[in-house]
């Protein structure tokens, strides 16, 4: 027998989107999206072109101005109490992190599961020691946001967003910032969630990020779109990325000007 297709976690259709921070400005029309289980997709567009406002729809955090906005098949402008558990399937890291500065790293990785599992602080420290442990931040888990290098925060509200083991993954420009290192070493640790990480079962966990540069997100499985004057673009895969003379997705790719002599 032939698999069951399994519906999309997030869709939307004919959304336009507000700025988060002035609901008076649309930043995006006529959003037509699909993410299916699985997919890694990768959202490139240039600064202020709504990428934030994007993912902040699709997280559950805003309502559309127009149009209809589904995660897990439930209507985002529906979402209330009963349905916490499908909002929490979806995690979300926002670019620069956004960490309480009053807690430690590991009390702001434990919150949510102190928060949403009800679980007391001896319990949340001890579910959250392998995934510090896993990303490299044991040895800074007893200091302060303020005392930490935003690598180190930026990869922290990683971990924040991972401890309550979700279905999909919304992460805003996590490239941003980051030296050879950590860049590769983020590029490899969401290549393993994808696939699957054994911290989460091996279960493969479906992937969306953003980006004002695409070349180190090639990979020949990964799906491109871009956000260009208002509108969501389907690029496709990355060799039709190559292939395309679209001027915006040509900056995205950082090509090199030859220095008039």
């Amino acid at each position: 027998m032939s698999e069951v297709p399994q519906p999309p976690v997030l869709e939307m259709r004919e959304v336009t989107v507000a700025a988060m921070r002035d609901a008076t400005l649309t930043v995006l029309e006529a959003v037509n999206w699909t993410v299916q289980p699985g997919e890694f997709q990768v959202i490139g567009g240039q600064q202020h072109s709504g990428k934030s406002d994007l993912l902040m729809l699709a997280a559950g955090l805003m309502n559309p101005v127009e149009g209809s906005c589904r995660v897990f098949g439930q209507e985002t402008r529906s979402f209330g109490e009963a349905q916490l558990a499908e909002r929490l399937r979806v995690g979300f890291v926002l670019q620069g992190g956004r960490l309480f500065n009053r807690m430690t790293l590991r009390e702001n990785v434990m919150l949510p599961l102190q928060y949403h599992k009800n679980l007391t602080a001896e319990a949340a420290a001890a579910a959250v020691e392998a995934l510090l442990a896993d990303m490299e931040l044991t040895a800074f888990a007893d200091m302060t946001p303020s005392n930490l290098a935003a690598v180190w925060r930026q990869r922290a509200a990683l971990a924040r967003a991972l401890a309550l083991q979700p279905e999909v993954l919304l992460l805003d420009n996590p490239l941003s910032g980051q030296g050879a290192r950590h860049r590769q070493w983020q590029l490899q640790f969401l290549d393993r969630l994808w696939r699957g990480h054994e911290l989460f079962g091996g279960r493969p966990m479906t992937l969306v990020v953003t980006t004002d540069d695409l070349r180190p997100w090639q990979h020949s499985q990964r799906q491109f779109a871009l956000l260009h004057e208002k509108r969501l673009v389907s690029l496709g895969q990355w060799t039709e990325i190559e292939n395309t003379s679209h001027p915006t997705v040509k900056e995205l790719m950082a090509e090199l000007v030859e220095a008039t002599k």
